[in-house]
């Protein structure tokens, strides 16, 4: 490395002229190459910036949060690769009842987007929100602009347990092809407002999956068309959105408990079936609950699964799957 004041000695045997020439030139060169503290060359810096920072900000997807599984699977059908989504309530555990666990609020706590049912379905989430303490945190409510129903049917209680309050309607609106469709386009409107870096994808997802629904309700009306007037009871109040779409009739929801019953509410549950004159008894699938069986089988009735959509897999798929194979139960069962 050049040292400056070596350059001064070495020069003595030239005239003063050259030498402070010579000095001047060299302490210029010499000098600015030898300094420890001088910086990198701005000129040079734009270009190493650029190579660091924008790979990363293209790898950073967008963390999305949804609430339980048929708005995962929505979301998922329209988030595509270009953000990670998660699920807070594991499929098959009772949304309605849900407590929260610390894993919820942390999830929530780093999540830029939060996708829910709404119409007071997911009672926990209000203080898992608030305990996040995320400012940023974008909520996403899938049933904006969908009119509620209340009950459509009578609700005949076995027992006195109370049931799951719905105070702002029934909930179940994606049993309903037609407004799945809506679910999925508020789902849609409000990534991209969150991320419309990725509004393409979005919107071509979307496109798709409701081309699918169209075809669904499209299936729906040629086969439930033949079977008019299908009279059914069912044990869960989920199915009030997709009977009047299909002009079935819930005649009643008749409430039990999951533990055991009495002798006298098992009667009232048989006088209340009895009562209605009813083609199809339906119950969900996965509940071990013998006394549907032997219900059923007291009053002749085959009892039969309707899926709820809230236990399944976790390909966005499965709502088509799980939802054909509800249109071949009610074909079968309103015969």
């Amino acid at each position: 490395m050049m040292n400056c004041r070596g350059l001064i000695t070495g020069g003595q045997r030239s005239g003063i002229l050259s030498m402070m020439t010579l000095l001047m030139l060299s302490m210029t060169a010499g000098c600015s190459q030898s300094n420890p503290n001088q910086g990198t060359i701005p000129e040079q810096s734009p270009p190493a910036q650029g190579t660091v920072s924008t790979p990363v900000a293209q790898l950073r997807k967008t963390k999305v949060v949804t609430t339980f599984l048929p708005i995962y699977l929505f979301t998922k059908a329209v988030a595509g690769n270009v953000a990670d989504v998660e699920i807070i309530v594991p499929p098959g555990t009772e949304v309605h009842e849900y407590q929260a666990t610390p894993e919820n609020v942390k999830a929530i706590a780093t999540a830029n987007v939060l996708v829910k049912n709404g119409l007071g379905l997911e009672g926990f989430l209000e203080n898992t929100v608030k305990n996040a303490e995320n400012t940023k945190l974008v909520e996403i409510d899938a049933s904006i602009g969908i009119k509620p129903l209340n009950e459509i049917s009578p609700v005949v209680k076995t027992t006195k347990e109370e049931d799951h309050d719905h105070a702002q309607g029934n909930p179940h609106v994606w049993l309903d092809p037609v407004l799945a469709k809506q679910e999925v386009a508020n789902i849609r409107d409000g990534l991209i407002a969150a991320d419309p870096a990725n509004k393409a994808t979005y919107e071509a997802n979307a496109a798709a999956y409701i081309k699918e629904l169209e075809s669904l309700n499209s299936e729906f009306q040629q086969t439930l068309q033949k079977t008019p007037s299908c009279t059914f009871i069912t044990f869960h109040d989920a199915f009030p959105y997709l009977a009047k779409r299909y002009n079935l009739k819930q005649v009643a929801v008749v409430q039990i408990p999951e533990d055991q019953l009495s002798p006298t509410d098992v009667q009232n549950a048989v006088n209340a079936v009895k009562k209605y004159k009813v083609k199809a008894l339906f119950s969900e699938p996965g509940v071990d609950n013998k006394l549907l069986i032997s219900l059923s089988k007291d009053l002749k009735l085959t009892l039969r699964p309707l899926d709820s959509l809230e236990t399944g897999e976790t390909d966005p798929q499965h709502y088509f799957k799980a939802m054909k194979a509800n249109l071949q139960i009610l074909e079968t069962s309103c015969k």
